[in-house]
């Protein structure tokens, strides 16, 4: 998942870097790369992030019915 993010980024900084003025560069590497890649990592992590946390919640769960102390907390 992160090569495809890398090379996005890279190929998205190329084309920036031909663009005329610095503020048409910088306007194309935000809305066109960071943007849209920050959007889809959110979107593809997702599921990741589900499994993260019911994870963490089963781990509360079976500290409590096991009767063991947690001194964090």
């Amino acid at each position: 998942m992160y090569i495809v993010a890398i090379g996005w980024i890279y190929v998205v900084a190329l084309v920036a870097l031909t663009q005329p003025t610095w503020v048409r560069a910088l306007a194309t590497f935000l809305l066109a790369g960071l943007a849209p890649l920050a959007l889809w990592l959110w979107l593809v992590g997702t599921p990741q992030r589900r499994r993260n946390r019911a994870r963490a919640g089963d781990g509360e769960a079976d500290a409590e019915s096991s009767g063991s102390v947690d001194p964090d907390h």
